[in-house]
């Protein structure tokens, strides 16, 4: 299959279908085989002891496994996660920006499989790894 879209028509798209988060995430790459994704890290994404939050590490691998699913369909806004699994190695770097390299494993008619880890920019090592099961309605025929 061939990539639908290009990082600015993915980061377009994004803004247009999740208002509420425009600006949080960026593609930085998109291929057959997944994406690159930065979240520019804020005090929002922070929790004590100067770390990023789970639920933000978690925002940005569900979104980088959306992008590679997206795309390999195209314009197909109502796609949704069905199984998650991350587990947190690391501690990321506060104040440094987190990076995404999402990989589809399987890209099938109803669902996409995506290994995502998660790097804190500057670190060699990843922080954490997720794998997300996305769910792709059916086509219009």
């Amino acid at each position: 299959m061939s990539v639908k879209f290009t990082p600015q028509e993915m980061n377009y798209f994004l803004d247009e279908i999740f208002p509420q988060v425009k600006g949080t995430f960026v593609v930085e790459e998109l291929t057959e085989s997944g994406c690159v994704m930065r979240m520019p890290v804020t005090d929002a994404h922070l929790r004590p002891g100067g770390t990023v939050s789970g639920p933000s590490m978690f925002g940005l691998a569900d979104v980088a496994a959306y992008v590679a699913t997206m795309g390999q369909i195209g314009r197909e806004a109502l796609a949704v996660t069905t199984s998650c699994s991350l587990d947190f190695m690391r501690k990321p770097e506060a104040g440094r920006d987190m990076v995404a390299h999402a990989t589809l494993l399987k890209m099938g008619r109803t669902l996409s499989v995506t290994d995502i880890l998660l790097y804190s920019e500057g670190q060699a090592a990843p922080v954490a790894r997720a794998s997300m099961t996305y769910s792709i309605p059916p086509r219009k025929t």
